[in-house]
C-alpha cells in the first residue's frame, strides 16, 4: 500500500523497486561492485591506509563496494539525503562480510568517524554512526563508542586537494577521548561511509593509537565503499 502512494526508486539506477526489493533492484544488486575485501588482508585500500600510518602494525581495511558508475551514488544518498533504510541495509552487508572475515576477527570496538558538532546539528545525525550501530548486530560483543573521538576543528573543503594535501588539512581535526587510556578492546574497528584518499580515516586512527595504552588493541577500518581511482 505504501509503494502504490509512495513509490520507492532504486538508489542506483532509479528504477522504481518492486514490493520484493530494497533500496537495490535486483539487477543493480546482482551487479553491486563487491570489492572481496574482508577476504583479503593485503589488498589497494589497506595499502592505500598504511601510506598514512605514522607507526605501529600493518592496518587491515575493507569497504563492501566499489565506488564506481551508479553505485557511486549510495553513499551520498546516506549522507546528505538521510537515507537511513540504505544505511542499515547496506551496513548489515557489511556486517556480514566482516563477520566472516578471517583477518578482521574478535573486533570488540566499533569508533564512527565522528563529525564536527555543528555539522552533526546541522545534518541532524551521523552517517557513520547509522553503519556502526547496524555492524554491531552481526559482530557479538562489540560495542559501538562514539565517545572515544570526537571532531574537534571543522577542515576547509578537500574538494581541489591531492591525497597529501587532504592529510595535511585534516590530520589534527580528531582528538581521542581521555577515556581512551582506561580501554581494554583488543580489536577498533573504524567505520565511515566511503573511502576516498584515506586521510580522514589515518587521522581518527593516528589520534586513537596516540592516546591507547601502548600496544593495547589493533585497529581496522571499514567503508561501506572504496574510491580507488582516487
Amino acid at each position: 500500500m505504501a509503494d502504490l502512494v509512495l513509490p520507492r526508486s532504486c538508489i542506483a539506477c532509479g528504477r522504481e523497486l518492486l514490493m520484493v526489493e530494497d533500496c537495490l533492484c535486483i539487477p543493480c544488486l546482482c551487479d553491486l561492485p563487491l570489492t572481496h575485501y574482508e577476504r583479503i588482508s593485503r589488498n589497494p585500500m589497506a595499502d592505500r591506509m598504511n601510506s598514512f600510518i605514522e607507526e605501529g602494525p600493518y592496518v587491515y581495511a575493507s569497504a563492501l563496494f566499489f565506488h564506481i558508475n551508479e553505485y557511486s551514488r549510495i553513499t551520498p544518498a546516506l549522507k546528505y539525503s538521510r537515507n537511513f533504510q540504505a544505511g542499515r541495509y547496506f551496513g548489515a552487508m557489511l556486517g556480514e562480510k566482516i563477520g566472516k572475515s578471517e583477518h578482521l576477527r574478535n573486533i570488540d570496538c566499533i569508533i564512527p568517524v565522528p563529525l564536527h558538532p555543528f555539522r552533526k546539528w546541522e545534518r541532524g545525525y551521523n552517517q557513520a554512526e547509522t553503519i556502526a550501530y547496524e555492524l554491531r548486530k552481526a559482530l557479538p560483543g562489540a560495542h559501538v563508542r562514539p565517545d572515544l573521538l570526537r571532531k574537534r576543528k571543522s577542515a576547509s573543503s578537500q574538494v581541489s586537494l591531492n591525497r597529501e594535501q587532504r592529510y595535511l588539512n585534516i590530520k589534527d581535526a580528531f582528538v581521542a577521548s581521555p577515556k581512551c587510556r582506561s580501554v581494554n578492546y583488543s580489536h577498533i574497528l573504524l567505520v565511515d561511509d566511503v573511502f576516498t584518499t584515506g586521510s580522514t580515516l589515518a587521522a581518527c586512527y593516528n589520534a586513537l593509537k596516540k592516546a591507547l595504552p601502548n600496544g593495547s588493541a589493533r585497529i581496522s577500518v571499514a567503508t561501506l565503499s572504496f574510491d580507488e581511482e582516487m
